[in-house]
């Protein structure tokens, strides 16, 4: 567990971002009033996840690599990050759907069938926790690990 800890530690930091962006969204309408803008405007999260794994990556090489980690020693360390954080994502998804934003579903269900996007069925069926959880979960591992890709070049080196 001590091995993991930094990793650990940079995957509930990412969760709690997480959670704190989505009680952004309900607060500012996203989920409700101006949910016909929440497809846009939810891509937004992906600066501050980006900063996160940055942190985390240049954490890592500073403190546990003493200023020099290669590419594949940072790659690493993303990847089990995001491994903690697809492993979290359903309970971050039920803390979402059940705490945050409780009516966010019943809210795009009506938005999608109103605005002719879906039918009633297609609306339910991709907007539910269950879908939203095995969404989250793969997108992500996905999105985590090919952030990692791309921020461990930035971040390897030598001081």
């Amino acid at each position: 567990m001590k091995k993991l800890s930094h990793e650990i530690k940079w995957a509930l930091i990412f969760v709690a971002m997480s959670l704190f962006w989505m009680l952004l969204e309900k607060l500012s309408g996203l989920h409700s009033t101006h949910i016909d803008k929440h497809a846009t405007y939810t891509n937004f999260i992906a600066i501050p996840a980006i900063t996160v794994y940055v942190f985390a990556l240049l954490e890592k090489k500073n403190k546990f690599y003493h200023g020099s980690m290669t590419y594949l020693q940072g790659f690493i360390s993303g990847t089990i990050i995001s491994v903690i954080i697809a492993f979290l994502s359903p309970l971050t998804q039920i803390i979402t759907t059940e705490i945050i934003t409780p009516d966010f579903f019943p809210n795009v269900i009506n938005y999608s069938v109103s605005a002719g996007l879906l039918k009633q069925a297609e609306a339910e069926q991709y907007f539910s926790l269950e879908n939203y959880i095995k969404e989250g979960l793969i997108g992500a591992l996905l999105m985590g690990i090919v952030t990692t890709a791309i921020v461990a070049i930035f971040t390897r080196g030598k001081k």
